[in-house]
């Protein structure tokens, strides 16, 4: 299924409906920074976000260094933000604010 990119405002709407999350400079994509107690949750995290993103088809750009989780969301297909991105940082935040931080 093709991804329509997000109007401005729609990003904007959206991206308010979030935790932390960034924009980066062209508004192409959001950006958020999770930090977590110790590696091991850090991981755990990136685990049940791994699943899900893989469910959707849709996979974020991150890196982790021992308790932190950098994220990077944008759909490449459209050089922007789209649903899915909304959706993919709105089960990360769902997710990050269930386990120990």
């Amino acid at each position: 299924m093709t991804q329509q990119r997000l109007s401005s405002d729609e990003i904007k709407s959206a991206v308010s409906q979030l935790t932390d999350w960034q924009f980066n400079a062209d508004h192409t994509a959001i950006h958020r920074q999770f930090k977590f107690k110790n590696f091991k949750s850090a991981f755990a995290f990136m685990t049940m976000a791994a699943m899900q993103a893989e469910q959707m088809n849709h996979h974020p750009e991150w890196a982790n260094v021992y308790n932190k989780v950098d994220v990077t969301l944008t759909t490449h297909d459209v050089s922007g933000l789209t649903e899915l991105d909304v959706t993919l940082a709105s089960f990360m935040d769902k997710t990050a604010a269930g386990m120990s931080q």
